[in-house]
C-alpha cells in the first residue's frame, strides 16, 4: 500500500499571494485580475464541457479603473488613486498588457461558441490558457511591484500570435 500522494511544498522563498481585497504596494490591488482568472478557468473548463461556452460568452472586458469604480471593496478608492498616480508610461504599458489579455479572452470566447466541437474546445484551451496565464502573472507582478515591473518584451506579441492562430484555425473550418 502506497502512502497518499501529497503536493510538493512551495519553495520557501515563495510568498503567499495577496488576498483579493489586499492592497498591493503603493495602493494597487490585484483584485482586478480575478476578472481574467475567471475567464481562464472557464476556458479551461470548456475543454471538458463545451457547454461552458455559454457562461464564457457573458464575459466582457473591463479596465482597472472601471473595475474599482464598480467595486464594493473598501480599498477601491485607494486602488483607483494609486493607479491614477502611476507614471503615465507605466500605466499605458499596463493597459497595453491588459488589452492583449482582453483580446486573447475575446478570441477564445468566439472560438468556443457553437458549433465548437469538444476536440476544438480542447485545442482552444491548450493554445489560450498558457499565454493568458503568463500575461495574468505579468500583470500581477506589475501590481505587486507598485507599477515598476512591466511585461517582458515579446509577451504581448506572443499573445497576438496565439490570437492569430485561433482566428486562422476558426477560419479554416478545421
Amino acid at each position: 500500500m502506497h502512502p497518499p500522494a501529497t503536493c510538493p511544498a512551495e519553495p520557501p522563498s515563495a510568498a503567499p499571494p495577496p488576498r483579493d481585497d489586499e492592497a498591493m504596494p503603493a495602493g494597487l490591488s490585484n483584485d482586478y485580475l480575478n476578472h481574467f482568472s475567471e475567464a481562464l478557468m472557464l476556458i479551461e473548463l470548456a475543454a471538458a464541457d463545451p457547454g461552458i461556452a455559454a457562461d464564457l460568452a457573458a464575459w466582457r472586458p473591463v479596465g482597472y479603473r472601471a473595475h474599482f469604480e464598480a467595486s464594493r471593496l473598501r480599498r477601491a478608492g485607494a486602488a483607483i488613486a494609486a493607479y491614477d498616480a502611476l507614471d503615465p508610461a507605466a500605466r499605458a504599458g499596463f493597459e497595453e498588457l491588459t488589452g492583449a489579455m482582453n483580446r486573447l479572452v475575446r478570441t477564445a470566447v468566439l472560438a468556443l461558441q457553437p458549433p465548437c466541437e469538444a476536440e476544438d474546445a480542447a485545442i482552444v484551451a491548450v493554445v489560450t490558457a498558457p499565454a493568458l496565464r503568463r500575461l495574468v502573472g505579468r500583470a500581477g507582478a506589475f501590481l505587486a511591484s507598485g507599477g515598476a515591473d512591466l511585461a517582458h518584451e515579446g509577451e504581448i506579441e506572443e499573445a497576438q500570435t496565439v490570437i492569430d492562430r485561433l482566428i486562422e484555425r476558426a477560419g479554416s473550418g478545421d
